[in-house]
């Protein structure tokens, strides 16, 4: 074993000692923010973002999971006016895939390893004309479920076929967890890793190690991937981690794409407060990025 671990270290890939901490920023110094998964609608999302103000809490990211297909322009335009009145992230996930085509197979125990990815050459295209869509309603953030997606968006990208302040996020749900996955993804354009969702500490910090861009890390879960709950690793979190995304609030839903009701919102606003008084806490020292950073993708005008 000792050799592949020497030859995985010749290519960047590297184990963690207990002591380890990251040394990793983002480009405003911050080791860590803050993000709301599952934000389907725009009253909804108004909802979170008053409450946030209510409690003087800074939110940098605001993350809808159903897909941009299921949104109306009008839905749209109204939550990329919030993002841009609140001055947070606005990411929209990609509508089709997997599970809204017709596969059988995806629905099945085996199948559903498939997760939420594109089958076919025409829901390929289908996906980008939904990326495209949100784009040009001033979006700046699209969460993927699907690497070949991510490729043939990064190319567009590098030919100014989308803009280039448009970052690409991968979702949980692609089922990625180790140091090597990561650096790919990263080659491939890749702006924010979301791993899976139960990675013990030194795994993250592996992963940590081996890339730049932040990682998107569950403080908790709704109860269809798991329901744990993991405040009080937060601190341990952002020192290996960083820079990271807390996300927060998932508790509150019962699944990945739960219609969140305005009363939820309010009560995921409670959790991402939970989670700063453990920083506040056992973590005083750590640094949040301030509000309304220049690399925030907040939406264009």
């Amino acid at each position: 074993m000792e050799d592949t671990y020497k030859f995985l270290e010749k290519i960047g890939i590297t184990k963690t000692s207990e002591s380890f901490a990251s040394n990793k920023r983002f480009n405003d110094g911050g080791q860590y923010r803050l993000e709301v998964p599952g934000i389907q609608s725009p009253k909804v999302m108004k909802a979170l973002l008053l409450e946030a103000i209510k409690r003087d809490i800074t939110l940098h990211r605001v993350t809808q999971t159903k897909g941009i297909m299921l949104l109306e322009d009008n839905d749209i335009k109204e939550m990329v006016e919030l993002a841009r009145r609140y001055e947070v992230e606005l990411f929209l996930s990609v509508g089709p895939r997997a599970t809204y085509d017709t596969s059988a197979t995806v629905h099945t125990k085996e199948g559903s390893r498939i997760g939420y990815r594109l089958r076919g050459i025409d829901n390929l295209v289908y996906a980008i004309e939904d990326v495209k869509r949100a784009v040009n309603l001033g979006v700046r953030g699209i969460l993927l479920y699907d690497e070949g997606l991510l490729w043939a968006l990064n190319k567009m990208r590098e030919k100014s076929l989308i803009p280039k302040d448009v970052h690409f996020k991968m979702s949980a749900h692609t089922g990625h967890g180790n140091p090597a996955s990561a650096k790919l993804l990263e080659e491939n354009g890749l702006d924010s890793l979301n791993p899976v969702r139960d990675l013990q500490i030194p795994m993250i910090a592996a992963i940590r190690k081996a890339i730049d861009i932040p990682i998107d890390l569950h403080t908790e879960n709704p109860k269809s991937t798991g329901g744990f709950i993991r405040h009080y690793e937060v601190p341990e979190i952002i020192k290996v981690a960083a820079p990271v995304y807390l996300k927060t609030g998932g508790s509150v839903a019962g699944t990945h794409n739960w219609d969140t009701t305005e009363k939820e919102a309010i009560a995921r606003i409670k959790q991402v407060a939970l989670v700063n008084k453990m920083i506040e806490r056992y973590y005083p020292d750590a640094i949040p990025s301030p509000k309304a950073s220049k690399d925030l993708a907040i939406p264009d005008y």
